[in-house]
């Protein structure tokens, strides 16, 4: 499936129905051109992680231990990606979605999920353009069987120049292992180098990192590009996730999301840690907004 393009005099985004519905670009314009908010990549790229955005359902980051047990069963989990030890990011930024709905501000699309384990669900997924405004609204309902915890999150991958600054209060930081799972939760403010309390930059080195706490208000500024962007998610998404890999990179990724990494073996469990229960049937929804503007 082609390309799908939404676009007003001072927004743009490109859709990829068929690789997780996810995005290409989200550019705004600027200055009078037309300029990235979003990374913009090649359109027709056939690799998941190669995109601009992609969507986190059933669930959000790595989950470990071959699977998870929840209301007395465990249920198996397999590796989704080939490059990957542990399971990632669910199933719906892997497989095709349907196109429902096009409007001249607004694509909706579709997806009948099957896994990974014993995932079944009906994701229904809304692109909505307003002037200089991304929204992005996700729903999830569980199709299977059985209760399963469900998360969702959003993960773009934003511009990152040489003075890119980001403000977004949090109250802990998850601090990873070698193998990218959990390792310890401690204070942001013994954490300077991610204490994003006021406006800083971002570190140097890898970072790839979970907050909690949040109060879901979070601003990204290109002083050099005059342009900064606020980033709102709705109530379930209330962490997130910060991942560049050095400062050299011309990137980093700002995701809203539901619950940390492996939240399905955290001690206490998956509902503890953000997760919602869904009984067979059962639904839920998360939007953020992504608000473009001058400096």
């Amino acid at each position: 499936m082609a390309p799908l393009s939404l676009s007003n005099p001072v927004g743009r985004i490109t859709i990829r129905p068929d690789l997780g519905a996810g995005l290409t670009s989200f550019d705004v314009m600027h200055r009078g051109a037309w300029t990235p908010v979003f990374r913009s990549v090649d359109p027709e790229t056939e690799h998941h992680f190669d995109l601009s955005n992609i969507l986190l359902v059933p669930f959000s980051g790595r989950v470990s231990g071959g699977g998870f047990a929840f209301d007395g069963a465990f249920h198996s989990l397999e590796p989704n990606m080939p490059a990957e030890r542990y399971p990632i990011h669910g199933s719906g930024f892997s497989a095709a979605w349907t196109v429902v709905e096009t409007s001249g501000d607004a694509v909706t699309l579709s997806l009948d999920g099957a896994g990974p384990g014993p995932f079944r669900y009906d994701a229904s997924m809304t692109y909505r353009l307003d002037d200089a405004m991304l929204v992005m609204e996700l729903t999830v309902t569980n199709k299977a069987a059985v209760a399963l915890p469900y998360g969702l999150g959003f993960h773009p991958w934003f511009v990152r120049d040489r003075d890119t600054r980001l403000t977004a209060h949090a109250d802990r930081v998850w601090l990873e292992q070698d193998d990218h799972l959990p390792r310890a939760v401690e204070p942001v403010s013994e954490h300077p180098d991610l204490d994003f309390t006021r406006s800083g930059e971002l570190p140097r080195a890898w970072v790839n990192n979970w907050f909690d706490g949040w109060d879901r208000k979070a601003r990204i500024e290109w002083p050099d590009r005059g342009l900064a962007v606020l980033v709102e998610p709705s109530e379930l998404l209330d962490q997130y996730v910060l991942y560049s890999p050095s400062g050299d990179a011309d990137f980093f990724c700002f995701e809203p999301v539901s619950h940390p990494v492996d939240a399905f073996n955290l001690p206490e469990g998956p509902v503890s840690h953000g997760m919602v229960k869904l009984e067979p049937g059962g639904r839920i929804q998360a939007s953020a907004r992504f608000i473009a503007q001058p400096l």
